[in-house]
């Protein structure tokens, strides 16, 4: 099990560079290309729509190839629009490269995640899926801050042109490493839609929805607020971005063993303590020491979510597992763009960035009443039966 895992980790280590990477190069990217930041943060919002469009897309045209077939051309869908992010001319060649590149985003997460957990015994599905995201965390420890450094130094293209060569190897190792025959499961795409439109599913994939958009509305801007708030250097900021992915990988991997332990009461305590951390990361956002504590404790409570909910989904659409898997990733990712959204509504109405954390802890407490909600559905359910 281990060595699909890894490849599985090593696609997704290239994945999470290329997504969350241009935050740490907002300045640099709206600079060179001559636009103002929230026009530099539409890149991320459009990256995260054009995960959610491809989500539907992609869960359709793959439905019926071989996973392994699949998820290699969906790293090859990656490696060209990474190749197309280096080489745009301008800001409209560039969002089109990141849409490009996010397409693959949502069908390769999804159905890595399920491949992962039918690896996996029952008891231990949930750290089989944070094994293989655990590559999404390594990204911010190593992927971002690095990859941050390097478009400080040789120019923001440079980054994108590295990752082309992790996608390359990616597609090396899941072709050496994946298993040829992978089960897959039969029946209707149509089928699968229907089955995800029950109450909880959406429930469940409204519940991704808020954790992204409680995250990505400050984690977009970080770059402001650490160099325009906290008084870091540019230099300085991706020791700091490490630091937040080493919190992230913490989080993941905990998150996991949490989520096999009792899912809905380890939802509902993270999401209180996102909304807490939040609300003082208004407050320490202003003196160095305080943030370096709260970006490590942030990131670990805000991914320690991720294993969980997607758990959750495949477990409320046991007949859709491929179809909402995915789609739980465009769900992720609409609320990255909503979060981007929101956050560049703040700042162009001229509210301190300061206030972003606010607006990101009163998102977790709506996560906090969707858990709530969708587990007292469930306490019905076992009543009525």
């Amino acid at each position: 099990m281990q060595w699909p895992l890894f490849a599985l980790a090593i696609a997704a280590f290239g994945i999470g560079t290329t997504e969350f990477v241009i935050m740490g190069l907002l300045p640099d990217v709206a600079r060179d290309l001559g636009v103002s930041a929230p026009a530099a943060g539409m890149l991320v919002s459009g990256y995260a729509l054009g995960v959610a469009a491809g989500a539907p897309i992609l869960a359709i045209v793959t439905a019926k190839w071989p996973r392994k077939q699949a998820l290699i051309s969906l790293m090859c869908l990656f490696i060209v629009g990474n190749v197309l992010c280096a080489l745009a001319p301008n800001y409209a060649m560039l969002m089109v490269a990141r849409v490009v590149t996010a397409f693959c985003h949502a069908a390769f997460f999804g159905i890595g995640a399920v491949v992962a957990a039918e690896l996996a015994p029952r008891d231990k599905r949930a750290q089989a899926v944070a094994l293989m995201f655990t590559g999404l965390t390594v990204a911010n420890i190593l992927g971002v801050p690095f990859g941050t450094a390097l478009g400080h130094w040789a120019g923001w293209r440079s980054t994108f042109a590295s990752i082309t060569l992790i996608g390359l190897l990616a597609v090396l190792l899941l072709w050496i490493c994946l298993p040829k025959n992978i089960a897959m499961q039969g029946g209707s795409i149509f089928k699968e839609f229907r089955a995800i439109a029950q109450v909880q599913v959406q429930l469940s994939l409204l519940l991704s929805t808020l954790a992204s958009i409680s995250m990505f509305s400050v984690l977009t801007y970080i770059a402001y607020i650490l160099l325009g708030v906290t008084g870091f250097t540019a230099q300085q900021e991706s020791w700091v971005l490490l630091l937040f992915g080493a919190g992230i990988t913490a989080g993941g991997l905990l998150g996991g063993r949490l989520a096999d332990w009792k899912l809905m009461p380890v939802l509902a305590s993270l999401f209180v303590a996102i909304a807490a951390i939040l609300a003082i990361f208004s407050w320490s956002s202003q003196y160095q020491i305080p943030t370096l504590i709260t970006m490590f404790v942030w990131g670990a409570f805000a991914f320690a979510v991720v294993p969980g909910s997607q758990v959750r989904v495949l477990d409320k659409a046991k007949g859709a597992p491929n179809l909402a898997s995915t789609l739980n990733q465009g769900a992720f990712n609409l609320g990255n763009a909503t979060g981007a959204w929101l956050g560049g509504l703040m700042i162009g109405a001229g509210l301190p960035l300061t206030d972003l954390p606010w607006l990101g802890a009163a998102i977790a407490v709506l996560g906090l009443a969707t858990v709530l909600l969708s587990a007292t559905l469930d306490r019905r359910l076992r009543i009525a039966v």
